[in-house]
């Protein structure tokens, strides 16, 4: 088994030595920032499995790095793991907008940390076999071996979690799954997410069908039950 690459960005020192010691005594190799620059130029010079990043960074703050990310060509689907302050909620729903893959709140603890971080990375890995098989559903195609996606003949760039919850859906058009069924089939791993996750993925994914020009309605709403594909659109 490959050693998986990790990149910490953070300007505290005391975090860095925190993050570096935890990672390494699980078998990761450990690359570190202080700040956001840094993190984008060591993006383009090294291949890095899973980025740590704080909210609160010296130039470019830490969403603007993930923008960033996410826009790169190459290193747009690397998974991201924010770091927040304990209450700052504003942060993280920002931070799923933009398409971070979870976030942890600081003071950081071991445990929970390391769980967030192999969740992740279970749910990202790239190197697990992956069917060949393709979902059709009107103008939708979803390729499940290149996790690529077509709307209308327009392809849709969906992150990781974007692409599963959208594919869930659309296995079934016209079911209505409830949002605790999703969570259960998209972060049956991770024990911290709230029914809100979701909600913020659901309007990430509408944004990026009405880019198209495609209706938002392509995921209906379901009041105070959940979502569905409609059985025609």
């Amino acid at each position: 088994m490959s050693i998986l690459n990790v990149l910490i960005v953070d300007d505290d020192p005391s975090v860095l030595i925190l993050l570096d010691s935890a990672l390494s005594k699980n078998g990761y190799q450990v690359h570190k920032a202080p700040s956001g620059e840094e993190a984008l130029r060591i993006l383009e010079s090294l291949d890095i499995d899973l980025v740590i990043l704080d909210v609160v960074l010296p130039g470019i703050d830490g969403l603007t790095t993930l923008k960033e990310i996410r826009h790169h060509p190459i290193n747009g689907k690397v998974p991201v793991l924010m770091l927040t302050s304990k209450d700052s909620e504003i942060d993280n729903v920002i931070g799923l907008e933009l398409g971070a893959d979870d976030y942890i709140s600081k003071p950081i603890r071991y445990h929970e940390l390391i769980a967030r971080i192999k969740a992740v990375l279970r749910r990202t890995d790239q190197s697990a076999p992956t069917s060949s098989s393709k979902i059709s559903f009107r103008s939708l195609e979803m390729d499940l071996a290149t996790r690529s996606v077509t709307l209308n003949g327009r392809e849709l760039q969906l992150s990781f979690k974007e692409f599963e919850l959208l594919g869930y859906l659309a296995k079934k058009p016209g079911r209505v799954f409830t949002r605790n069924e999703i969570l259960d089939a998209i972060w049956s791993e991770d024990v911290f997410w709230e029914t809100r996750t979701v909600d913020v993925h659901i309007r990430r994914i509408r944004k990026k069908i009405e880019a198209t020009g495609q209706s938002s309605c392509l995921i209906e709403t379901v009041r105070n039950v959940g979502y569905r594909l409609p059985s025609s659109f």
